[in-house]
């Protein structure tokens, strides 16, 4: 499109885009409906017409005539109705992400993603529609579809999606600039991402022992390349290995592959990982998944790890019901009226006996995710039960909490105020709790702490405490 066709045509449409704006809303005003606050200004329509070009530019072709929802996210700029336009932009988002997760492998999506209880109903494209949109994004990211700076941008249109676009009831303005934005991230993050070495790598080991039968020699020098992963690449490939380990379809060849590799890739696995496998032992057990569970311990076997089977029932089951209050209050909606009973639940179950240690990693990360509230707003019925947990726990559940910032859920809500004002009570309520006078210095650091407290765990000093904290405080 020649720069005389594009200016012409930018300047008929601002010109066009007012009078319909005023046509229309005459008729809203004949017809006794409101006028106020309903349409965007021209000139914050503008502001995304101005730049569309450039930012639709990145898209490779293969896809962007695909790309419909954009076509719908530009139609409702144009008609002025930014929160249609968000909701749009997220559905391509969504679409595009499903997309590649299905042409990257969707049973190892699936085997990271969805509860071990859960995994049988899960098999085909038409499965991710029941996988929301948090876990969606966090199953990309373990799989390395999206990057830690894209997981983090992406959580923020989400939260924008969720409470500024027309997918609630909202009085929240979007400007043109924000709109734009967003559409550059989505497409640069996701829709046109190039996969990274060591993805594409993963990829093919996860295609290559499906599909062949791996030597002694080829399987250790495969192994001696997992000392080069990322901790988070290891943990996903450990529980990929362990859900195609464990499904009843799995050919024998498969399973041999697993057990060369398992072995050379275990002494980097971390140890909540190592539990978390112990645990769905436990929960096939449960549910009387006897197949699945007997490979599972099978599994542990292959690395004379049964020492990590569960100590009790309690603590699968304690698992269960965590699992369950963390997608209740990940929901995109009605997570108000859906927290409370999984969070009483929980609160009965942990009783005067503590979290199991372990299962205290996950269980800590979860009830801190929930204390923290969605950004929007604190779940009252329910954290009377967070509080009363969170009084309990340990010093070293204490110190796994305030640490909680490691994570990438925790890290990318401490974006939002109400979730930075109830870190910073998770602090007063551990330093009035803990002993440990390195504790108590680490909380004094984080308050004092100089920038955005979602920056935590890129300061090296920090980290350097926080790992020292976790090995010393048992």
């Amino acid at each position: 499109m020649s720069e005389e066709i594009v200016l012409s045509t930018k300047q008929e449409l601002s010109s066009e885009l007012s009078q319909y704006d005023n046509q229309l809303l005459s008729l809203f005003s004949s017809l006794g409906l409101p006028t106020e606050n309903i349409l965007v200004t021209v000139d914050e329509r503008k502001k995304v017409i101005r730049n569309i070009e450039d930012v639709i530019n990145i898209l490779p072709e293969s896809i962007k005539n695909q790309s419909s929802y954009i076509s719908k996210y530009l139609a409702a700029v144009g008609a002025g109705l930014f929160d249609a336009a968000l909701n749009y932009l997220w559905d391509e988002t969504v679409k595009q992400l499903r997309n590649r997760i299905e042409e990257y492998d969707l049973q190892y999506f699936f085997d990271l993603a969805v509860p071990s209880d859960k995994r049988n109903k899960f098999s085909g494209a038409e499965d991710l529609a029941k996988i929301d949109d948090s876990e969606l994004i966090q199953g990309a990211k373990e799989m390395g579809l999206i990057s830690d700076i894209g997981y983090r941008l992406l959580d923020n249109i989400k939260y924008m999606r969720n409470w500024a676009s027309a997918a609630h009831p909202n009085q929240t303005e979007i400007t043109g600039l924000q709109l734009i934005s967003w559409l550059e991230t989505c497409i640069k993050e996701v829709i046109a991402l190039p996969q990274s070495t060591v993805t594409i790598q993963i990829r093919k080991l996860l295609q290559n022992i499906k599909s062949n039968e791996l030597s002694d020699t080829e399987a250790e020098t495969i192994g001696n390349s997992f000392s080069e992963l990322p901790d988070e690449k290891v943990s996903s490939l450990c529980n990929g290995f362990f859900g195609i380990y464990c499904r009843k379809d799995t050919i024998a060849s498969t399973r041999k592959n697993i057990m060369l590799l398992l072995p050379h890739l275990w002494n980097y696995v971390q140890e909540d990982i190592k539990s978390g496998i112990g645990i769905k032992f436990s929960r096939y057990q449960i549910n009387n998944d006897q197949e699945e569970a007997q490979l599972a311990r099978q599994f542990l076997q292959i690395v004379n790890a049964e020492s990590y089977l569960p100590e009790s029932v309690r603590a699968a089951e304690l698992k269960v019901e965590v699992e369950h209050l963390y997608r209740a209050h990940n929901a995109p909606m009605n997570n108000f009226y859906a927290e409370p009973p999984y969070a009483r639940q929980v609160k009965l179950l942990i009783g005067t006996h503590g979290i199991p240690e372990q299962v205290a990693p996950y269980c800590v990360m979860v009830i801190v995710d929930a204390y923290l509230t969605n950004g929007n707003g604190i779940c009252w019925d329910a954290d009377g039960a967070y509080n009363s947990i969170i009084n309990n726990f340990t010093q070293h559940q204490f110190v796994l909490a305030i640490t909680s910032f490691t994570y990438d859920k925790i890290a990318s809500k401490l974006q939002f105020s109400l979730c930075i004002s109830q870190y910073k009570k998770l602090l007063s309520i551990a330093e009035s709790n803990v002993t440990s006078p390195h504790v108590k210095e680490l909380i004094g650091i984080i308050r004092s702490y100089s920038s955005s407290f979602y920056k935590l765990r890129e300061d090296v000093k920090i980290m350097q405490k926080v790992d020292h904290l976790r090995k010393a405080i048992k």
